[in-house]
């Protein structure tokens, strides 16, 4: 017997919204995870990305999330990435929205201003990233007493990301009878001992296979000289059809995005270097078909759950086995297969050999052979050849030919004057205009 969002006890109002956008069978994880949830009970969830995850602790959160103070939110998600962050405030928006409750994204990259004036307003749920959300804790612009319910999502990143200390430092500042739910692909480690210390009794549920299976992928690592990778690359992408390239460093992303549009590649190009509005853009570009293929660090790309990804290259080999797994875990996602390529170098051959036996795959390095590549189809997306001009300088071009002008003018009317020294000069005062702040829910 099918069971329904209904059945597990999710409001009708919640339902509808979901039928609007044309979800109607909770899966698996769902199932799992919100009988649970919704009776109050700490949750420990293993669970790999793409799985459902968020409404699986998004339905429930919402249901219990009681109308919050100014700059008092009574439930907060903790996210590893802005672009998750973002991920989930989209989706739990609408559904928020049946019930009244205000949802914010907090992280870095953007003005602070503009998350504290919410804040200021009354926000009710918060999807925060760590640092930013510190931040903002140490300038006194809210405060988490108030928070019912807090959500680890991704918890085995945000540990591979450092963010162990600060995640502990906030929930040592939420409510100390407050449920905490937990969601992580892996459950050891600082993972292991973080629910130990900050969960109660928690429900243990498993979903989906321990790792990332890396037996449905195919594998080849391609020797070449560091020339050639340009090249290859395009040309996989050419047939490979729609494709995520890792580089190790924010200047070899921006460096390999060039060389991709040289080589006639449509693509969009994602590190922590760029502010949130260039990310945003670069997301939805990729998300949204623009473009082939995105070029991207390990940590930008990482909680990044995008469908229909059929190759991932390796343009810079990965640390070691465990980041070759994260990186080639964003291909051969809900039950389909995927192509994993690494562009190899021959001094990195005892590297990528190590990688193998962590990863326990065994591939020989062969030149590269695109005859080999799974045939998908694909639909070739031209570059743009329009680069568009940034506006600080398009501003300061106007300033720079108003000044201009207005000098020659007063070098009109001085020469008109004589010598007066004190001819043109303006005088007066300037008017500051003083705004009146408002406090409270708009």
């Amino acid at each position: 017997m099918d069971v329904s969002f209904f059945d597990l006890g999710i409001d009708p109002s919640l339902v509808r919204v979901l039928e609007e956008q044309g979800i109607s069978e909770p899966f698996e994880v769902q199932r799992e995870a919100i009988p649970d949830a919704m009776l109050g009970n700490d949750i420990c969830c293993r669970a790999p990305t793409g799985s459902g995850k968020t409404l699986a602790f998004g339905l429930p959160l919402i249901t219990r999330t009681l109308r919050a103070d100014p700059e008092f939110p009574t439930s907060l998600i903790l996210s590893p990435t802005r672009e998750l962050a973002e991920q989930i405030s989209k989706v739990l928006t609408p559904l928020a929205a049946a019930f009244d409750l205000e949802v914010l994204a907090i992280y870095g990259g953007v003005p602070y201003g503009r998350q504290r004036k919410a804040l200021s307003r009354g926000t009710d749920i918060v999807v925060a990233c760590p640092g930013r959300l510190l931040d903002l804790l140490d300038h006194g612009a809210l405060s988490l007493e108030d928070v019912g319910t807090v959500v680890l999502d991704e918890a085995d990143r945000m540990a591979d990301m450092g963010f162990m200390e600060p995640v502990c430092d906030i929930l040592d500042r939420c409510a100390p009878n407050r449920q905490t739910v937990l969601f992580s692909a892996t459950l050891d480690d600082e993972v292991g001992e973080l629910v130990d210390n900050y969960l109660q009794n928690p429900t243990t549920i498993e979903v989906g296979p321990k790792e990332v299976s890396m037996d449905s992928m195919e594998h080849f690592f391609w020797l070449m000289k560091n020339s050639m990778k340009p090249g290859i690359a395009s040309e996989v992408i050419r047939k490979c059809g729609r494709t995520v390239v890792f580089c190790r460093t924010r200047r070899g992303v921006d460096r390999v995005g060039d060389e991709m549009v040289e080589q006639g590649i449509s693509v969009a190009t994602l590190h922590g270097g760029l502010d949130q509005r260039k990310r945003d853009r670069a997301m939805s570009k990729f998300v949204e078909g623009r473009c082939m293929a995105l070029i991207a660090t390990d940590v930008a790309a990482r909680g990044i759950d995008v469908e229909g990804i059929n190759c991932v290259i390796h343009y810079d080999p990965p640390e070691n086995g465990k980041a070759y797994k994260h990186r080639s875990g964003r291909t051969a996602r809900a039950g389909s297969t995927g192509t994993v390529i690494s562009l190899v170098q021959n001094p990195q051959k005892k590297m990528c050999n190590g990688i193998q036996r962590d990863v326990g795959i065994f591939v020989k390095f062969t030149p590269p052979d695109f005859n080999d590549l799974p045939k998908y189809n694909v639909e070739y997306i031209p570059p743009s050849r329009h680069k568009e001009k940034p506006r600080k300088p398009k501003r300061d071009a106007k300033r720079s030919r108003y000044h201009n002008k207005s000098s020659r003018r007063q070098d009109d009317r001085r020469s008109k004057r004589g010598s007066n020294p004190r001819g043109g000069r303006p005088t007066g005062k300037r008017h500051h205009p003083r705004g009146n702040k408002r406090r409270g829910r708009s």
